[in-house]
């Protein structure tokens, strides 16, 4: 079995106090050295400050608020923190994920053979015959050979989960639509709020609808409560005899309960406890992406994560995609004293893609508390936002440039369209690039007094102006350039984020891997719960709870 040495983890976090000093020490030096000046001094700044995984993507950092010296202090730190031992360490399938005593194996998800992550541990057997029935189920929906009521072709596919279960495929699923199957629908719901279902089935067939059940426990409280009334309405339609198991499938680690609720064992897929919920879009939580993509599609996408794996396993730590990624991260956070992080994707297919970042960010760094049981020295996960680029450029790009917040921000583009529209992409990529020099280099008082000049603004109009359209600059952002969003790109990109984050939690001494600050919420959902029911269960709530619950029973 993986060893589970928690007294090497906790080691991790107490060797790098020298590295943050030095590091300390060039961020004073440094100051509030304007971006504007870092490339004056360095000509060849934006060459050396940059770095492609060949022909997938491109990551520009040279806006960044940083030097080639700083780079190598946080190399150095990243080798302090002991980033190449927790690399090592992920791979072997050793039990990082201490306080749930789990291995972290995501990454066999996504290989193409094994045995991983060790021959007396293999786990690729399982993970290679669950990949092979999703491929045969997706197939048969894809070709109308696994029917609903009374034999008629599936046309619609729900899937129905939450966090994990729901933004992964979600996020990958509107990337990659340009390649969906034309005659099936897939959607997502996840939310308890009867206003996502409700319209949904009002647009649907019931004899032509499957419904994917996603739940590890298959106890989950939102997932559940949509599945039992997407069950109920199937049966008011169809009447109650109609055959559950046509539309019906489902992804658990209790298959036992799938079955109780009326799902045919040969539908439920696997999942198993070394696969976090932010991690799990590629395994068979991925399966409604497959349907919608086909099984082809699904094996590039997971070639290009399993190409970012190997990159990130075996490149130097100053020439590695998710390290360097990462290295940012803490130096504007716990250098620059960064609070937030924007992430500005300007391509329509990646509108989900700054949600699916929340998740994996923040659910996975948002701790203060380190791998050990101890506080964390210093700031941890910023708060992740963002929204499509061009559409904030009319919102929030205002604070972005004026706003006197540092922000650093994620551009992410791709370099063809995957709907070209003559002039469009040019467009697009320009605005993208626009925002990205604009906000890093700023427009000087005497750039916008000459402006000024040059339009004959009058001299009184000038001086009335001239603050309000001086732009300080210097805010830091990197710049994700995409030769294509395929499924292989989709594939190394989201690994990409996946390994930063682990990076930056190595670094923060924490754990990545669990969130109980999660199942807090769940616990006190459920006890809340009964007392809508029952007015007497709310004195064991605080007195807030207590009136909110009795204005709601006043005002039902």
């Amino acid at each position: 079995m993986p060893k589970n040495n928690s007294s090497e983890i906790a080691s991790m976090t107490n060797t790098a106090s020298h590295a943050y000093a030095a590091l300390t020490a060039h961020q004073q030096k440094l100051g509030m050295k304007h971006l504007r000046d870092l490339f004056a001094d360095d000509s060849g700044r934006a060459a050396s400050l940059s770095l492609s995984l060949e022909d997938v993507l491109l990551f520009d950092f040279s806006k960044q608020r940083l030097t080639r010296e700083t780079l190598d202090l946080l190399v150095e730190l990243a080798e302090a923190s002991s980033v190449p031992e927790g690399i090592r360490r992920m791979f072997d399938g050793d039990r990082i994920n201490v306080s749930e005593d789990r291995s972290v194996l995501h990454t066999a998800l996504r290989r193409s053979s094994g045995p991983f992550p060790s021959a007396r541990m293999d786990v690729m057997p399982e993970v290679l015959a669950t990949r092979s029935r999703m491929a045969r189920f997706a197939e048969l929906l894809r070709a109308g050979e696994a029917p609903g009521h009374e034999g008629m072709a599936i046309r619609d596919v729900v899937n129905i989960g939450i966090g994990g279960s729901d933004l992964g495929p979600k996020m990958v699923n509107q990337a990659l639509r340009s390649i969906a199957h034309p005659a099936l629908s897939v959607h997502y719901v996840s939310n308890l709020d009867g206003a996502q279902l409700a319209p949904l089935l009002q647009t649907l067939d019931p004899r032509t609808t499957l419904f994917i059940v996603v739940s590890k426990t298959f106890t989950t409280q939102e997932t559940m409560l949509n599945a039992e009334t997407a069950r109920d309405w199937l049966r008011a339609n169809l009447g109650e005899e109609v055959d559950l198991a046509r539309h019906f499938a489902a992804v658990s680690s209790k298959p036992e309960r799938a079955a109780m609720f009326g799902i045919a064992p040969e539908r439920v897929f696997p999942i198993w406890d070394w696969v976090g919920g932010r991690y799990s879009l590629w395994s068979a939580v991925g399966l409604s992406l497959m349907i919608a993509i086909g099984p082809h599609a699904f094996d590039e996408l997971l070639r290009g994560a399993e190409r970012m794996d190997e990159h990130f396993r075996t490149a130097p730590l100053a020439q590695n995609l998710p390290v360097l990624m990462g290295l940012i991260g803490i130096w504007n956070v716990n250098f620059l004293g960064a609070a937030t992080h924007a992430v500005l994707p300007y391509n329509e297919s990646l509108k989900y893609f700054p949600s699916f970042l929340q998740q994996l960010e923040m659910e996975s760094n948002g701790k203060s508390v380190g791998i050990a049981g101890g506080p964390v020295r210093g700031e941890t996960c910023p708060v992740v936002w963002g929204e499509l680029g061009n559409n904030g450029q009319h919102a929030f790009f205002q604070l972005l440039h004026q706003g006197g917040r540092l922000v650093p921000c994620d551009f992410i583009a791709s370099i063809r369209s995957d709907y070209p529209l003559p002039g469009h992409q040019e467009a697009l990529l320009s605005n993208c690039f626009a925002q990205s020099s604009a906000l890093a280099f700023g427009k000087t008082e005497n750039e916008v007094r000459e402006s000024m000049e040059k339009e004959r603004v009058p001299p009184e109009q000038i001086a009335k102006l001239l603050p309000h359209r001086v732009f300080a600059g210097n805010q830091p952002s990197s710049t994700l350039l995409l030769k294509s969003l395929s499924p292989a790109t989709m594939g190394s990109l989201i690994a990409l984020y996946e390994h930063k984050v682990f990076v930056e939690g190595l670094i923060w001494g924490i754990n990545s891997f669990d969130q109980w600050g999660v199942e807090l919420g769940k616990a006190v959902a459920g006890r809340i719960l009964p007392a809508f029911a029952d007015p007497s269960l709310a004195s064991a709530f605080d007195p807030s709870t207590r009136a909110l619950l009795a204005y709601c029973r006043k005002q039902s």
